[in-house]
Formats: structure tokens, C-alpha cells, sequence
């Protein structure tokens, strides 16, 4: 078990080290910050001032260094002064020289100079309750309607959770988020009470300040929520399927046991592992790909974050919503793999 998550562990940094390295070269490609940074102030000494405070007079290969440096939790500084922006633990290893222990440094915004971690940890609340809350909405839905069309099979209830759930999976998310929007935030907001925009706090107008509007929560948790929605029917549907043919099923029949019991004793308890697969792979997914939706409904997260902040040109926020975006991806299937292997010790260690 231990050689198994030490082999995993190994290949989340290993995949981490990679997106690290991709996303600062692509970036490095993009046009110069002072250039976005110095606006109205083209002359040399604010150029030159903007260069040397984010160290682009350096070399390539040094930047790239001083940049995983920073994101490495264990850090080495030669000059102190250089590293007194960047909080952690200090540890003075003779001279100018520390040793630092720290959270990943992602630099500070372009826009509003604030540490890129504390703006996207301040967003990541609302991304995490927009993920979890689509992901609740698909897995039970999702799975009791997968469930009604196998046990329907065949009929015209199968046929028509059948069909919705393909056009589910084939509407963009992006269009089906406008069209709920517009649906049910617009055409129908006399019936619905719900807003086209809408954020997880709103600021009182009696002065109470901000309260918590998780009406606001439903038309993005729906609009995220259907793609995962139509792969839990289909999924569902056809694994229950597959389980009522097995010859367990038969035999539990002959020995007398009644319907539900097989359905929820014994079929449910086999069908659903794949299930149950998908949905873990669908939240990472969630997490990382809530972007257009919050961005369409104007939900404060890391996605319309990162939108905004490519509108602004602010590259230290936008690298750093990738980066955070990867590692939840990777910690997200870390920890699948690890309860997989403790579930079912047959997984192998390759």
C-alpha cells in the first residue's frame, strides 16, 4: 500500500511539474507585462522600473527557476530584502540567505496588487459550492432517473429519459447556461422569482450588509449540472441492465427474495460502481471547467475570475487559476486512486 501511494504521488508531481512548465512558457510567449502594466505611462525609467520589480531583466532559464522556486513550498532565497513580500516561515542560513517554508507564491494581481493566492482563495468558496452543489443535482437525479428507464425498458418512459439525456450530453454548456438564463431568469422571472445574475452574497439594502442568496445558486447548479446529469442516466441505466441479466439475479428470484430487496441489495450495490467512478472524475471536472457558466450568470468564483482577469491582461492571476485549476484536478484523482486500492486491494500498483 505504501510503495502504491508513494508510486502515485510520484506521478502527481511529476504532472503538476509539467502544467507548471507549460503554463509559463506559454505565458512567457505572450507580450511583455510592462507593456500591458504601463498604460498611459510609456516613458523609460516607469518601463524600466516595472522590469527590474518583476524580474523580466533576467534570463529566461533564471526566471523559469526563481518560478518554480516560488511555487515550491520549501524555498531558497539568496537575497532576504527580494523575499520580504512573500509570507511563511524564515529560517536564516547566514547573510542576506533563508530558507523559507510557505504556501506556493503566485506573485501579486497586476489590477488590484493583492497576493494571487488570497484573491483566488477568496473566489474558490463559490466555485467549490457551485461544483458540489451541480454535482449533488446530477448524481441523484441522474441516477434515479437511470434507474426508472432500466426498469422501464423499453417503454416510452425509457425512450424519453433516454432521449433527454442525449441531448444533455450533446448541448454545449455554455449554450445551455444562456438558455437557462434566459428561460427561466428572464422570459419566466414572474413565475420563477429567479435572476439571470446572481452571486452567492448579496449586499443588504437595509444596511445589514452582506446576506447569504443561495436562490442565486440554482439556474448555474442546474445549467453545470446537466451534462453530468445525462452521463449518470445513461450510465445507471445501462449498468442496472446488465446486473438484472446476471445469473445471481436468478437465482435470488428462485430462493423467493422480493423485487426491491434484489434491486437495492444486490443489483444497485454493482451497478453503481462505475458510477460512482464517473462521479468522482465529474467533480474535478466541475471544479476546474466551471468557467463560462459562472462567467453567463455572473457567480463569483474562480472562473469569472479568470475571465475578467484575461480581459485585464493580469497574467499572475490568470497563471494562477490555471495552476490551482490543475491542482485540484490532480489531488482530486490522488485521492481516487488511494480509495480505490483501499476498497478493492486487487488494483495494481503499476
Amino acid at each position: 500500500m505504501l510503495r502504491f501511494i508513494l508510486r502515485k504521488l510520484g506521478f502527481a508531481c511529476l504532472i503538476l511539474w509539467g502544467v507548471a512548465t507549460l503554463v509559463f512558457f506559454l505565458f512567457m510567449a505572450l507580450p511583455s507585462a510592462e507593456e500591458m502594466l504601463v498604460g498611459q505611462r510609456s516613458d523609460v525609467k516607469t518601463k524600466e522600473a516595472i522590469i527590474r520589480e518583476l524580474g523580466l531583466d533576467k534570463s529566461l532559464y533564471q526566471r523559469y527557476l526563481y518560478f518554480l522556486n516560488d511555487l515550491s513550498p520549501i524555498s531558497f532565497y539568496a537575497d532576504a530584502e527580494g523575499a520580504a513580500q512573500i509570507p511563511g516561515f524564515r529560517i536564516s542560513i547566514g547573510g542576506q540567505a533563508i530558507l523559507m517554508l510557505k504556501k506556493p507564491w503566485l506573485r501579486t494581481s497586476y489590477q488590484n496588487k493583492k497576493p494571487v493566492a488570497d484573491v483566488l482563495m477568496d473566489a474558490f468558496p463559490g466555485t467549490l459550492l457551485l461544483a458540489g452543489a451541480a454535482l449533488l443535482f446530477a448524481a441523484v437525479l441522474g441516477i434515479g432517473l437511470g434507474l426508472v428507464a432500466a426498469l422501464k425498458a423499453g417503454k416510452i418512459a425509457d425512450h424519453l429519459i433516454s432521449g433527454i439525456s442525449a441531448l444533455g450530453i450533446s448541448a454545449p454548456s455554455f449554450f445551455a447556461a444562456m438558455l437557462i438564463a434566459w428561460l427561466f431568469g428572464y422570459l419566466w422571472h414572474d413565475y420563477t422569482g429567479l435572476s439571470m445574475t446572481g452571486s452567492m452574497y448579496e449586499v443588504d439594502p437595509l444596511g445589514r450588509g452582506r446576506v447569504l442568496a443561495l436562490h442565486n445558486l440554482i439556474l448555474p447548479c442546474i445549467a453545470l449540472g446537466i451534462r453530468p446529469l445525462s452521463v449518470f442516466v445513461q450510465l445507471t441505466r445501462n449498468n442496472v441492465l446488465e446486473q438484472l441479466s446476471q445469473p445471481y439475479v436468478r437465482t435470488a428470484r428462485a430462493k423467493g427474495l422480493t423485487e426491491p430487496r434484489i434491486l437495492f441489495t444486490h443489483v444497485l450495490r454493482n451497478a453503481l460502481n462505475p458510477v460512482l467512478t464517473a462521479v468522482t472524475g465529474w467533480f474535478a471536472s466541475l471544479l476546474a471547467g466551471a468557467f463560462f457558466t459562472e462567467y453567463i450568470f455572473n457567480w463569483k468564483g474562480i472562473g469569472k475570475l479568470t475571465i475578467d482577469a484575461l480581459q485585464q491582461s493580469d497574467l499572475p492571476l490568470v497563471m494562477g487559476a490555471v495552476l490551482l485549476s490543475s491542482l485540484l484536478f490532480v489531488l482530486i484523482s490522488f485521492v481516487t486512486d488511494i480509495m480505490y486500492k483501499i476498497l478493492d486491494p486487487r488494483v495494481s500498483t503499476v
